[in-house]
């Protein structure tokens, strides 16, 4: 991986992506393309190795949530990350199911795109309070899980812990130094969780804890 972030903008307002470059500092991040819409942005990923790709929802020709599943598919080592003023739970759903790493809102400050470009480069994952809230007060139309056909493995003790702190916020790294255990094995019960709910993402099993009240804190 290169020492700065690379990056590439995918909104197809200019203001838009002139003001993101303001935002970023050279020597963390390079900003190594940009594109108006979906379209512009995959046949840019042809020839330009990017980290992290940033886009817009509502775009011609091709959405962002369509460009995020079609980046997922083809290029698995990009993270992306949605930078949109939609706030409504189901584009936010839609993305996350694409394969989105984050999703912030573009009225976010300076400090939070930053952190959000940082974690969702290292794998993590990353969603403003505004979306989180978003996403908890969907799930008032959510079915109860007795209202689900599904078969649930129960969670080891470890693994409750692990969501626990996943719902908390914490890194892969701060899971690891809470538990004292190693990052490979906070990764490897992580897969677990997610194989054993069912869930695609770290949303999907923030989601599945709240459904579910196993924690009294959340």
């Amino acid at each position: 991986m290169s020492t700065t972030i690379r990056i590439a903008l995918v909104d197809d307002h200019k203001m838009v992506r002139e003001g993101l470059k303001s935002f970023l500092d050279k020597d963390t991040f390079s900003i190594v393309g940009e594109a108006s819409n979906g379209q512009e942005a995959l046949t840019m990923l042809e020839s330009l190795p990017i980290d992290v790709l940033v886009t817009d929802i509502t775009m011609p020709e091709m959405d962002g949530i369509t460009l995020c599943k079609k980046v997922t598919e083809l290029y698995p080592t990009v993270s992306t990350l949605a930078l949109t003023m939609m706030n409504e739970g189901h584009n936010i759903k839609k993305m996350l199911s694409a394969g989105a790493k984050g999703y912030i809102l573009k009225d976010c400050t300076q400090e939070e795109l930053r952190t959000a470009l940082i974690k969702v480069n290292e794998g993590e994952n990353y969603y403003s309070s505004e979306v989180t809230k978003t996403i908890m007060q969907g799930l008032t139309a959510q079915p109860s899980p007795k209202q689900r056909v599904t078969s649930e493995i129960p969670l080891t003790n470890r693994e409750t812990e692990i969501l626990h702190l996943i719902c908390k916020e914490f890194t892969n790294t701060e899971i690891a130094e809470e538990l004292f255990i190693s990052t490979r094995t906070v990764e490897t019960h992580k897969r677990n969780l997610l194989e054993k709910t069912g869930v695609k993402n770290i949303a999907g099993l923030v989601l599945y804890a709240i459904e579910r009240k196993l924690f009294n804190d959340l």
